[in-house]
């Protein structure tokens, strides 16, 4: 059981059947009246943010959040097939839980299979990856403009900005959280 007194960011508790992690959190305690706790939270399954508050002592029950490492095998129609890398077992997991984030990963990658009481809810992939330039228009001598950016197609398929001098071959170091490039890889 976890207590709204004792809320920090990061905590994940069940209320009405829904579970849910605290984003931010603010004990008052005003002048007249009872204390109470304002919060922030995110619904951990379908990623909706609330605020409420609470008495310090309403109780919830702790919701545990599994994080289990899996390796992307492929995919086939809607279904994405991951491998557990301990117990070899593979799990299907439908293409509406990967979020825009996925376009970057390729097969063989390893990410973080995000589950509650067994039920897959999301997918974290790697924070960054390297992936080969397939498509971009070729970058001209002279044309050096300070943060001048070209698109550029990625082995996934995935379409991100490059600045002039990427070619077609060059192994890019990408951030999936904002699917920017950093650098050469």
């Amino acid at each position: 059981m976890v207590v709204a007194g004792d809320f920090r960011n990061g905590v994940t508790f069940e209320m009405d059947g829904k579970v849910y992690q605290v984003i931010e959190f603010q004990h008052v305690k005003p002048g007249k009246g009872a204390a109470f706790v304002r919060t922030k939270l995110r619904n951990v399954i379908t990623g909706g943010v609330t605020e409420t508050t609470f008495s310090p002592t309403d109780k919830f029950e702790n919701a545990y959040i599994e994080r289990r490492e899996m390796q992307y095998l492929y995919n086939d129609g809607d279904l994405y097939y991951f491998m557990d890398m301990e117990t070899y077992e593979q799990e299907p997991i439908g293409k509406d839980l990967l979020g825009d984030s996925f376009k970057f990963v390729k097969e063989e990658m390893l990410c973080k299979i995000l589950s509650y009481k067994g039920k897959a809810f999301s997918i974290e992939p790697p924070m960054f990856v390297e992936l080969t330039v397939t498509e971009t228009e070729p970058g001209f001598a002279g044309n050096t403009a300070q943060g001048a950016l070209k698109p550029a197609t990625l082995e996934t398929g995935a379409t991100i900005k490059v600045p002039l001098f990427i070619n077609i071959g060059d192994v890019l170091k990408i951030d999936t959280r904002t699917g920017e490039y950093l650098s050469r890889a």
